[in-house]
Order: C-alpha cells, then structure tokens, then sequence
C-alpha cells in the first residue's frame, strides 16, 4: 500500500512490517539453508544407485544413511527455529498495532463510517496468522524452484528442459487461478462483511425482535445478504477447484513422465539410474512450492484484502499527536458559533450556536424532540466534531483535547446507557485504577449506594454485557455515579430521569445539588420539569437554534405556558408548545 500523495511518512502498518524486515531477512536465511537441505534425499538416492549399489559397500551405505539422517534433523530444526521466529514476530506486530487499530476502529465508528469495528481486529488476527502458515513459506521456498531446475539440467538436459516446461505451466496456472478468484473472493468479503454487520447490529435488540415477531423478516434480510455472499464464494471456490484440479493432474503426470522420460535416457546410456531417480525427487522440490502457491492463495488474497483495509483504517484515523498536559480545567464552557452535525451528515443540527457557561453553573437545556438536544450533549463532550466553530473548556477545544487526559475531568450520560461486561465497581470507576473510597463516593453522590448494596454481591456484582443484569431505572443510576466518579469539572447528562422512578428523580435532584456544591459545570438536557427546581439557568433549543438562554427565572417567565418548577411532579414533562 502507498502511503498518501505528498506524505513521505509510511503509514503505522508499512513501518511495523518495515520493522520487521531483519525477521523476514532471517526467514529468506533459513529458508536457503533449508532449501540447499532439500537435496540431500536426491543425492542421497544418486549415491545409493550409482555408487552403493554398484559396489554393493555396505559400509558406505550406513555412512551415507548417517549422513541423511543428520542432515534431515539439521532440516527439521531450521524449519523449527524459522516457524517459531514467524510467529513470535507475528505477536509481536499484534502487539504493537492492536491498541492503534483499536483506536482507529472506535474513531471509525464515532465518525458513523459504518463497518464492522471488530473487522479491524479481525484483520489484525488473519494478517498474523497469515505470517505464521505455511502460505507464507511457500512464497519463502518459490524462488527456490530455479535452483532445482538448474540440477536437473546438470543431470540432463533433456530432463531440465522437461521440468521446466511442467514449472512453466503449473505458473501460468497459478496465474490463472488468480485471475479467476480474486474478484468473486473480494466480493465475497464484502458481502460476509456486510451480512455478519447486519447480523451484529440487528441482534442486539433482541427483545423487540422475539416479542414483536420480526425474526423471520430481519433473517430474511440477513439470508439475501448471506445469499449473495455464498454465490461468490461458490464461484470462487468453483473456479479454484477447477484449477487446482487441473494443476493435480499435471503435477502428478509430470512426476511420473519425469521417470519415463528418465528410464528412456538410461536406456540409451544418455543417464544412471541414479540420476533418474535424483531428478524425480527433484523435479517433485521444484513444483512443491508452486503447487502450495496455489493452494493457500484464497489465504493470500484474504490476508491481502485484510492489509489493504487495515492500512486504509489505520491512515484515515492516525494516532493523535502528542500535546502538552493542560491542567484540570475549572469548568469554563464556551460555544463560539457552533455547528453540528451527525458524522457524515452535512445538514447541521446546530446552527451557529452561541453561548457561555461559568464554572460551577448548572443549566438546564429543553426543547422539543430533534431540537438538538443530544446533538450538543455530544459536541460538549467532544465526541461529534463540529463541522464549523468550536467548544472551548477554559479556552481549550475539547475536540482537540487528548481525550486520556480531558477523560477525567469529564462526566457524560448518553440518553442510551452503555454499561460493560465487568462488576459495578469497575463500571463505576471506568474500569481504570479503582479507588474504593472514590468509587462509595461517586454512589453516594449519584444517590445509589444503597441500591448497590441490595444487589447479590454489592460492588462485585457482575452486570453483564450490556448491563443486562440490572433494570433501566439500575443502570441509569450507576451510569450517573460513573459520571461523577472522581473529580469532573464537566458533566453533561442527557435526559438523566428518562428511566428514574419518583425516588430516583429525588436522588438526582440531591446530585445535582451535590455538583454544584462542588463547584462543577452541568449541563441537564431533559423533558422534565423537576430538575429545573436546582439549575441556575435554562437553555430553550428549537430546530437547532438557541431561542432563549439566561437565569432560570428570566427564562420561565419569558415562556408561554410557563410551568413552576416547585410545582412541578417527577412525571411531568415540557410541552412542544412550552419550549417553542
């Protein structure tokens, strides 16, 4: 793969596999050695023939049957040695490209690129095992198919010319074999790429297909993607049979023609038995590696296929630059003509929003549905980047900000709760180095350590994935205490009482009270009336545009239709009217 025009740098993927040329070096190494080996069962049988046999020195036999043995074991130990560095080298490229593919594949999706974000890893693993099979090693032992030829013609020219049309052929072959597979492999791919993504993504909504009946309708989709990625393979696999047929046979007729052709020439004194038998094995040497070739082509052309999109992948999302370490923000947020929209989407959600919010401030942002709500929860946050202004975080871009860093000082409810596979501690402490003090004390402010304490293991309760072991109203909470776990100078919840029964709303409320004790920014994007009891200031969205911001009274009073938050129950909720 080339990297991009006008970037001299090799993309991470060419410079790990440039860092491993001394291991290929070593490979090409061993495999001359083990080449030059693979003579030995020829000359073996020449002496044996022509010499042994002639003198009938049974002496001479057992030396040069030593001789073999300990050449065959010097063979078997090089090939060892030449496997286990293949795959040590191989663990090591793993190693050193897993966390940037697994950043490059959360980046992808973040962007709404689609794909299968396993895909990339999956890569990852069919290029190291590539390394490690014996594909490989036949393309090591391919150019060694000359040298066998040349011996051949030392022994005869009649048989060298013989061997080197059957190497000829069984080339134009392989040729062939590629040209007739590579297009219905890569559509196979693509097609399994596809259908193994609609199976992921469609699956784990589980509950709504079984209890509305939607499994026959999803799966017949699933099938006609699946339908079309058989259909290529089937021809590839066709085509390949086909080939690999043909290149069977000829293999075979060209091992016995070999000794046809060979007894002839010791018939007519032009060969010695010996340099018959010598020529069969060596003619066999000669089209064993292009008869591999074609063998794991189809691993070839997946291994390459996985190269070409792990290198795309991994160019079109680099490793962020290394930047200075900033200091934990106070919590000063700014929007300076602010337009979002989703990744990769051109129509803005955002239009040119603009707004300030004083460190320690709690804001409440209403609006009707698709007002733009969850749009700036997630540009505030830094995950959507906006298309044209900025979100500043005393003073810095958060987009630009290196999110290992900001990560601490920042708490982000999604209006979806992601949890993961592990315990609610360590979802609680983002799985980082958990501090027990600063895990109680996250429940505590979210207002859920007692209901943590009523699970079957407390804090080591295992969720699940997804968190499917705990309810809605559960796993927003924990979600909550994740996002005031430590000391966060930013929290932004969207629609934090979606899932919260009257106790919970109460406990949100008292959080929310909490944090701005604390001295930290929140912004609350909600339907219901009850948090405004507790923020400082409300923000009205309306089709993407900010139709009132200031002091919570200012703004209510302003409102048609206006509710009063000490009046307002948990249940209650804003109007379209309302918030227009």
């Amino acid at each position: 793969m080339k990297s991009r025009p006008g970037n001299t740098t090799p993309s991470p993927l060419n410079a790990a596999m440039q860092d491993l040329r001394g291991l290929f070096m070593g490979a090409g190494a061993f495999s001359i050695a083990i080449n030059v080996l693979m003579l030995t069962p020829a000359l073996y049988m020449l002496q044996v023939y022509d010499r042994v046999l002639a003198s009938r020195n049974t002496t001479t036999l057992l030396m040069l049957t030593l001789i073999m043995l300990g050449l065959f074991a010097l063979e078997a130990l090089l090939e060892s040695v030449r496997a286990r560095a293949m795959i040590r080298g191989s663990a090591a490229l793993d190693l050193r490209l897993g966390p940037q593919v697994f950043n490059a594949a959360l980046q992808h999706t973040l962007l709404g690129r689609g794909g299968n974000a396993g895909q990339a890893l999956g890569d990852l693993g069919h290029i190291r095992q590539f390394l490690t099979g014996k594909g490989l090693f036949a393309f090591f032992d391919a150019p060694w198919t000359p040298v066998f030829l040349l011996v051949i013609f030392l022994l005869s020219p009649w048989l060298g010319l013989f061997a080197l049309v059957a190497a000829l052929l069984l080339l134009v072959l392989a040729w062939i074999n590629e040209r007739a597979t590579a297009a219905p492999l890569g559509e196979a791919n693509k097609e399994a790429q596809t259908a193994s993504h609609f199976a992921s993504s469609n699956l784990r909504n589980a509950e709504v297909i079984e209890a509305m009946g939607m499994l026959g309708a999803l799966r017949q989709r699933w099938l006609q993607r699946q339908s079309r990625m058989l259909v290529q393979q089937a021809l590839a696999s066709d085509r390949a049979a086909t080939v690999g047929a043909y290149t069977k046979f000829l293999r075979m007729a060209f091992q016995s023609g070999v000794l046809g052709l060979g007894a002839l020439l010791v018939i007519d004194n032009q060969l010695t038995p010996g340099g018959m038998i010598a020529a069969s094995i060596l003619l066999g040497r000669a089209l064993a590696p292009v008869d591999a070739a074609i063998s794991h082509w189809r691993g070839l052309v997946s291994a390459r296929g996985a190269y070409e999109r792990l290198n795309n992948l991994l160019q079109a999302h680099p490793a962020a630059p290394e930047r200075t370490a900033l200091p934990r923000p106070q919590g000063l947020v700014l929007a300076e003509n602010l337009v979002v929209a989703p990744p990769g989407v051109r129509q803005p959600v955002l239009k040119g929003i603009k707004f300030g919010a004083s460190p320690g401030m709690l804001v409440a942002v209403i609006g009707p549905s698709a007002s733009g709500k969850s749009t700036l929860a997630r540009a505030l946050v830094g995950v959507w980047p906006p298309l044209s202004g900025t979100v500043r975080l005393d003073g810095a871009d958060v987009h630009q900000w290196d999110k290992a860093e900001l990560g601490p000082w920042i708490g982000y409810l999604p209006q979806d709760v992601e949890l993961f596979e592990g315990t609610v501690a360590e979802n609680i402490a983002r799985f980082g180095a958990s501090e027990d003090g600063k895990i109680v004390q996250a429940a505590q402010r979210a207002g859920v350590h007692e209901m943590i304490l009523r699970l079957p293991q407390a804090y080591e309760t295992p969720i699940g994935e997804g968190g499917t072991a705990l309810s809605g109203g559960q796993r927003q909470r924990i979600g909550l205490a994740r996002a005031m776990y430590g000391s966060p100078a930013l929290i932004v919840l969207d629609e934090p009482n979606a899932n919260l029964d009257e106790a919970g709303d109460a406990a949100l409320v008292e959080a929310l009270r909490e944090m701005k004790r604390e001295n930290c920014t929140v912004f609350v994007m909600t339907h219901r009336l009850n948090v405004l009891s507790v923020v400082d200031a409300v923000m009205v969205l309306a089709n993407g545009s900010i139709q009132a911001y200031g002091p919570r009274e200012a703004v209510l009073k302003a409102m048609p239709q206006r509710p009063l938050p000490a009046q307002a129950g948990p249940d209650k909720t804003l109007t379209n009217e309302a918030t227009a």
